[in-house]
């Protein structure tokens, strides 16, 4: 597969002010993301790798720096420009899975589309093939606490990938699951994406999910201090 540059990360700061102090998230960070690619953004809890899949995602701004997607410069947009290039290109895994509790796993995978403007019945139907690929059709009509953990977050993949986005970020996603789960979740998440040909920029504490990626930057105070590919050293 070709790889095409999709997400260039450019000189990105973030700051945070705290007690008069300045705490630099992000310091001065730089890279790029290949179309196709599966990519892990692994670090302890104040690496800054949360802060990076946020910003990457449009969720937060930078302090300086640039994120060009194709053309377009995200640090740029307002943020009705950035929830518009979110519904079109972006899906979400979250280690709580933030399901809406009163929806089936139906309704759901069917939020992002009817965001989009897809029609009720071809909601359905995209939602139903989605549900299926995930191993939940016969939990489709099933509010969030009539399922397990492991189905919650099959549930959250199914909305995520809904629609083919070209993007898809991961965070901590299988936080809150054990081994055995985990493992099918990854596998779950890399083969939709590997078959659709979708990027995933996922974060995570766990070192043991870099063997499920393409490519993993490995962050500290704010820096990548190592980058790894399947097999070896980058």
């Amino acid at each position: 597969m070709e790889r095409t540059p999709l997400i260039q990360l450019k000189d990105l700061v973030k700051v945070f002010t705290l007690g008069g102090e300045q705490i630099y998230a992000l310091n001065h960070l730089s890279l790029n993301i290949n179309k196709g690619e599966m990519v892990g953004i692994l670090g302890t809890s104040g690496s800054g790798k949360s802060t990076l899949l946020n910003i990457m995602a449009g969720l937060e701004k930078p302090t300086a720096g640039e994120i060009i997607y194709g053309h377009l410069h995200l640090e740029k947009l307002n943020e009705k420009e950035l929830t518009k290039f979110r519904q079109l290109n972006v899906g979400f895994v979250f280690q709580s899975y933030n399901l809406l509790p009163t929806l089936t796993a139906l309704e759901n995978v069917g939020l992002g589309l009817m965001f989009k403007g897809v029609s009720k019945k071809e909601r359905e139907e995209e939602s139903k093939r989605m549900l299926s690929l995930v191993g939940l059709e016969k939990r489709m009509h099933h509010k969030p606490k009539q399922l397990s953990g492991g189905q919650q977050q099959r549930v959250s993949i199914a909305r995520a990938f809904v629609g083919t986005p070209k993007i898809i970020f991961a965070d901590e996603p299988t936080g809150n699951l054990d081994t055995a789960t985990t493992y099918e979740i990854m596998e779950l998440i890399t083969g939709i994406a590997k078959r659709n040909q979708q990027t995933v920029i996922m974060v995570t504490h766990d070192e043991e999910l870099s063997n499920f990626v393409d490519i993993s930057y490995h962050m500290r105070d704010g820096e990548i201090i190592r980058i790894s590919r399947k097999g070896g050293e980058a």
